[in-house]
């Protein structure tokens, strides 16, 4: 029976990425072998969007997409950015909640949300 999830990030700059993943975000992991970190990250949910077959307004089929989520998502920024973690954006309703989005080593950005739900 399935028992978890393995979710996983794909980086050009992984140990930077993994650095972050534990100072900034605070998660804990052990090193399996050769500096490779796999991390317990704290609970989970899933959801299931619809896909756009033509990519133009949305993600297309087979899409993963990572975000995280919090109860204050104003405190949890202050907190972020007392780090030096950059957020790009305000924070903006969604309707389905509070987001934004800060960016993490690669060069990339990660959604932040306060569900309303």
């Amino acid at each position: 029976m399935i028992k978890g999830v393995h979710t996983m990030f794909y980086s050009s700059e992984a140990e930077e990425l993994r650095n972050f993943l534990k100072e900034k975000l605070g998660f804990s992991g052990r090193d399996i072998g050769e500096g490779w970190m796999i991390f317990d990250i704290p609970e989970a949910d899933m959801g299931v969007h619809p896909a756009d077959k033509s990519g133009e307004h949305g993600a297309l089929s087979g899409a993963p997409d990572i975000s995280f989520y919090c109860d204050d998502i104003v405190q949890t920024v202050a907190e972020l950015k007392r780090k030096g973690v950059e957020f790009k954006g305000e924070i903006e309703d969604h309707g389905y909640g509070l987001v934004t989005f800060f960016k993490v080593p690669g060069d990339f950005y990660l959604q932040l949300y306060q569900p309303k739900y």
